[in-house]
């Protein structure tokens, strides 16, 4: 990876980190924000999902137009916006105002991921491809971790509201190092010369016509759901069922999260690239066979009653979990031409929020709400006394290996798909380039030139 390449590489990754800072900092302060409102953890689980719906339909829009126009601009714009927006939450008076900052903080965090990662297709060939997107990625556990922990910090001692203001200052300063940087031309790490070209049809159903794009969305939302629910209420688990202070529960969320998750980033990108050299749908059984792994693992963790035992599980799950995002994103580029990978990545995150962010926060909430009144034996209606929260929120986290299991399954048929998917762009890609298709190779993910002045 030569220095230009690193550089640009290393600003989005800082952006992606800043996106889920910003986005996961209401989970960090949860128990004090609850307290302070009197809200029950559904309307905790809605201000999660707040941000997932406008996040999954602006990013429609989004995508294409990252395929059409400038992608610096569109990440600038976006970045700034949701910077803004997350000052005003620390700000807010009531649940219905911070209930429409997160909302708009959905519509700028939408322009981030389909303008970075069809920069970063342009960037890395095929057998690179896999390892960028995991150095992207690993903005999520990053920013999560670092989230919990600041946030948590933050709010310990000067009030969760303070926690809000800091978090918006790294992105406006961020938008200014984004503005001066040259993108590469689309198209310029493939094999072939193909630029701004695209198979003929509307580009939405020529993404949607892909049996690997159908299996990959509905793993998506299964994904989602597990790792927003976990996340959405990890910090309120460790404080309600283990007994930790929100300073301990931020700390130990951003250790499982951000360390075992950024472990399993780098290491399922490097696995992917390696298994993509030996078999086309090489990165697809990376998933599964981790998400596989990663079902008993949570099971284990939940049946603790030690904090130090349930944290070393749950971080050994989520370092399997996170071998998800480096192998998908890159599966998506393989299987769509540069010209529409924004449309994918947005489509895919359309279905994936709106799915799985979205019914991940709320579901686990409700379902934790549910089963409180249950222990308690409680009409629907009635308040839950706060004994029974921790009980409740408890039984719910299982729903989470069994969702697991089904994500397992639909990974493993992607993998029954996914090489007929890739032989046809290649076929496509010679032909248009007026050349034989060549058969996978070491040499068909190689960078075609260097690209000129990328900064």
């Amino acid at each position: 990876m030569n220095a230009r390449r690193a550089l640009i590489l290393a600003l989005l990754f800082a952006i992606n980190a800043v996106n889920f800072f910003d986005r996961q900092i209401l989970a960090a302060v949860t128990e004090p924000l609850r307290r302070e409102w009197d809200l029950s953890d559904t309307q905790i689980g809605w201000l999660g999902t707040a941000f997932a719906l406008l996040y999954a339909v602006v990013g429609i829009p989004a995508g294409r137009l990252a395929d059409l126009w400038k992608r610096k601009w569109l990440m600038a714009a976006g970045l700034s916006l949701w910077s803004f927006l997350t000052v005003v939450s620390g700000m807010c008076r009531s649940f219905g105002s911070l209930f429409a900052a997160r909302l708009g903080i959905g519509i700028g965090e939408a322009a981030c991921a389909p303008a970075a990662t069809s920069w970063i297709g342009d960037l890395f060939g095929t057998f690179e491809r896999a390892r960028a997107m995991s150095i992207f990625m690993l903005g999520l556990p990053v920013g999560l971790a670092l989230s919990y922990i600041v946030s948590g910090t933050i709010a310990h001692h000067y009030g969760w509201r303070y926690a809000f203001l800091v978090a918006g200052i790294p992105g406006l300063m961020l938008t200014l190092l984004l503005l001066p940087v040259r993108e590469p031309l689309r198209g310029a790490a493939e094999s072939v010369e193909i630029g701004a070209a695209r198979r003929p049809g509307s580009p939405y159903l020529i993404v949607l016509s892909l049996p690997t794009m159908w299996v990959i969305i509905v793993s998506g939302a299964l994904h989602n759901f597990n790792l927003y629910g976990i996340s959405s209420f990890l910090p309120a688990y460790l404080t309600r069922y283990h007994g930790a202070t929100l300073q301990q529960a931020g700390f130990l969320s951003g250790l499982v999260i951000g360390g075992m998750g950024a472990a399993g980033m780098l290491l399922g990108g490097w696995l992917g690239d390696a298994a993509m050299r030996r078999r086309s749908n090489g990165r697809m059984l990376v998933a599964a066979a981790s998400l596989l792994m990663s079902a008993p693992v949570v099971f284990s963790s939940l049946e603790q009653s030690s904090i130090k035992s349930f944290i070393a599980l749950l971080g050994l799950a989520y370092m399997l979990m996170y071998f998800y995002y480096a192998n998908i994103y890159a599966t998506i580029h393989d299987i769509l031409e540069p010209a529409l990978r924004g449309t994918g990545m947005a489509i895919y995150f359309f279905a994936m929020y709106l799915m799985g962010a979205a019914l991940g926060p709320v579901g686990t909430g409700w379902l934790s709400d549910f089963m409180a009144r249950r222990a308690a034996n409680l009409p629907p209606a009635a308040a839950i006394p706060e004994q029974f929260r921790a009980v409740g929120l408890h039984q719910a986290m299982y729903v989470i290996p069994v969702i697991a299991l089904m994500l397992t399954a639909v990974l493993f048929l992607g993998s029954l798909t996914v090489r007929s998917d890739i032989n046809r762009l290649r076929t496509w890609m010679a032909r248009a380039h007026g050349s034989e298709p060549k058969s996978p190779g070491p040499e068909t993910g190689t960078r075609r030139t260097p690209i000129a002045s990328p900064l």
